[in-house]
């Protein structure tokens, strides 16, 4: 490829690098065995990419040229620097330094997929469950500090922190790299799928930036499901699937041509996924029928299942959602649920009704830094016309919103408040 075509290859580079890079960083954690050696050769081989490929041209498989290049630069530079840990003797990668290709033993086969692998690793019962959650965000799907700060309703800072501790708890007690056992696997997976469901809701509704959702997230999220009930077909497995489809069906009426949001009482649903709805259904149906007391994912997919089923937004049972929310609150008490059965109750018994509840919430403090308890608040007291109240909980809610169309969606609704 000529070398005016520079920009050309930058870009696409710069493309591969967004779609492909944490895949081929977890296939580098494996074959290297350390986060820090992977990140240096994954960066390494992007360097490599850059000078290469304008005079080259790309080569007939990207990914597997950057795993090479990344792989070998970095056994090079332990070899310069004589501290080489003799990796050709380790017998997860002797095969993959000789040919090429990732060797498979029993172990490997469960898991085909190297960021599958990596979520399991990064969940190993050694580090504490927030550790396990915000390693594998970090490290196999990309998020920012900041965005993971945000799923969790913690200070950006503390999760730097929790980060580089899961890390130095992997080094210091010489946590392997490897596919835990069948029997091990079920022990894992609530931690598997707690991160999950942070990484759709990341991309479901982005925590900041100029679009409303991540595309890129979202389907991460789901593709990893998909793989986990292929190995797992447990019900809560089968329920977080079922929620982020049923979910992911709304996903194209959900902004106008502009990005802009629109609520759901506003959607045109004849847009809506009818394919993802009948599948996510159908995986709801297992997931309850499977357990006498269903768990929390399925609980929520059956909400959801609940909203997908209206052809109209006044044909909404929000009778029997708030009969699913207080299932749910029950089993896993949290202020976010309350909230959005105090939501839920707004609409089945009035927006007086709900903003009792809600206020109730707010006192407790735990909200006062989330953006949708303001916003909620903000909306029931409108409906009320209260608006004084209402005036104040949007300007609460548009200081702590980092997201662009969310804001400007907020600052309609107070400007649209009578003087």
């Amino acid at each position: 490829m000529p070398a005016t075509n520079l920009p050309q290859v930058r870009a696409e580079i710069d493309a591969l690098y967004r779609k492909e890079s944490r895949r081929i960083f977890a296939t580098l954690i494996r074959l290297l065995g350390d986060f820090e050696r992977a990140e240096e050769a994954l960066h390494e081989a992007f360097r490599a990419a850059m000078e290469k490929w304008p005079s080259e041209g790309l080569p007939q498989n990207p990914v597997s040229w950057l795993v090479s290049a990344g792989r070998f630069k970095s056994i090079d530079k332990q070899r310069r620097d004589k501290r080489f840990e003799h990796l050709e003797d380790r017998p997860d990668v002797a095969e993959s330094l000789s040919d090429g290709s990732a060797a498979l033993d029993e172990r490997e086969e469960l898991l085909e997929d190297d960021r599958l692998r990596l979520v399991f690793t990064c969940c190993h019962p050694a580090l504490a469950p927030d550790a396990q959650v915000a390693l594998t965000l970090r490290e196999v799907c990309g998020l920012t500090t900041e965005e993971i700060a945000a799923a969790f309703l913690t200070p950006a800072p503390t999760l730097a922190q929790r980060i580089v501790r899961a890390k130095g708890k992997i080094r210091d007690a010489n946590i392997p790299y490897e596919v835990p056992g069948r029997e091990e696997l079920p022990a894992r997976l609530d931690s598997v799928l707690r991160v999950i469901y942070l990484v759709f809701n990341e991309g479901y509704l982005a925590s900041r930036g100029e679009s409303a959702t991540r595309a890129d997230l979202s389907g991460e999220a789901i593709r990893l499901g998909r793989l986990v009930v292929e190995l797992l077909p447990e019900p809560e497995a089968r329920g977080l699937l079922a929620l982020m489809l049923l979910h992911e069906s709304r996903r194209e009426a959900r902004a106008d041509d502009q990005g802009e949001l629109i609520l759901l009482d506003d959607q045109d649903r004849t847009r809506w996924n009818h394919a993802l709805i009948e599948e996510g259904s159908a995986l709801v149906r297992a997931a309850l029928t499977a357990q006498q007391r269903p768990g929390p994912y399925a609980l929520q997919a059956a909400i959801a299942a609940v909203h997908a089923e209206a052809t109209r937004p006044e044909d909404t049972d929000w009778r029997e959602i708030v009969g699913l929310y207080d299932l749910l609150l029950a089993m896993t008490p949290s202020p976010i649920v309350a909230l959005n059965r105090a939501v839920a109750l707004a609409m089945r018994d009035g927006p007086e009704i709900g903003l009792g509840e809600l206020d109730q919430l707010l006192r407790g403090g735990e909200l006062d830094g989330y953006q949708l308890a303001h916003a909620a608040r903000a909306d029931l007291c409108r409906r009320l016309g209260r608006h004084a109240e209402a005036r104040k909980a949007y300007e609460r809610a548009i200081t702590l919103t980092a997201q662009g169309p969310a804001r400007r969606f907020l600052e309609r609704r107070l400007a649209a408040l009578p003087q």
